[in-house]
């Protein structure tokens, strides 16, 4: 009975947690250069491995997809499958995974860290509010960088497709160019849109409210990391799934 009492009160917090974030993002004081600091931590800090992981995906598609299609005569559609696998798709869920790792875990621990070590004490005595300049600042900033990570991770994801496409099979850059734009239209683009946008809500929420939470001392700090990349990793790969169902149902795909 405790343990469910406990369950239902962890959920309570945090959804109290993202009502009291939503409620004062855009009310003074904004914290504007704490938001920049984050959105470089977050977003430019990211781009490395989100550029490595969405290339080389990009090119094991086309190399998987382009044989298995040679069977049939269609290796020259090898454009239309890995432009729309990864915008509609492998795109936004590789980059809000790779996000979740590096930067869940490591707001988790930050937070986590200035939560055993009483810095948040610290700032309520001050007479700041922890959570409108630690949280409010992290979650805007993540709202405007993953998505651009997304796309960016999307580009480069069919620039490696079009790499392996042109070098193993032959295509010419000119009709794989070809098979893109006219695989992808204007729901396949918002569907890669809107889904990295709850992606980032998702990640930046668990992180921030796992390390808020964070008891124990070091080995607390420890424990909501981890649990902060699990979290955030399932809620991505569960959410994906009804985000694509209500965007199939509401852009009639």
């Amino acid at each position: 009975m405790n343990a469910i009492s406990k369950f239902f009160g962890d959920i309570a917090d945090f959804f109290a947690l993202g009502f009291k974030v939503m409620g004062g993002i855009f009310t003074r004081p904004l914290y504007i250069s704490e938001t920049f600091d984050q959105m470089y931590l977050i977003g430019v800090q990211s781009l490395p491995i989100v550029a490595l992981t969405s290339f080389f995906t990009g090119m094991i598609l086309s190399l998987q997809s382009g044989h298995e299609m040679a069977i049939f005569g269609a290796k020259m559609y090898v454009g239309t499958l890995v432009s729309l696998s990864i915008v509609r798709e492998l795109g936004p869920v590789l980059t809000g995974l790779v996000v979740a790792g590096r930067v869940g875990a490591g707001i988790a621990a930050e937070l986590g860290s200035m939560k055993v070590t009483e810095q948040i004490d610290a700032l309520r005595a001050m007479g700041t509010d922890p959570v409108k300049k630690l949280v409010s600042t992290r979650f805007f900033a993540g709202l405007i960088v993953i998505p651009a990570l997304t796309v960016l991770g999307d580009g480069l994801g069919i620039l490696g497709g079009l790499f392996v496409a042109n070098s193993t099979f032959g295509i010419s850059p000119q009709f794989f160019w070809k098979t893109v734009i006219d695989a992808l239209g204007i729901n396949d683009i918002t569907m890669g849109i809107i889904k990295p946008f709850i992606f980032a809500i998702l990640i930046i929420w668990v992180a921030c409210f796992m390390g808020l939470r964070t008891t124990g001392g070091t080995e607390g700090v420890g424990k909501s990391t981890t649990q902060t990349v699990v979290v955030s990793s399932i809620l991505i790969l569960v959410g994906d799934f009804f985000v694509t169902q209500i965007l199939i149902w509401i852009l009639g795909m």
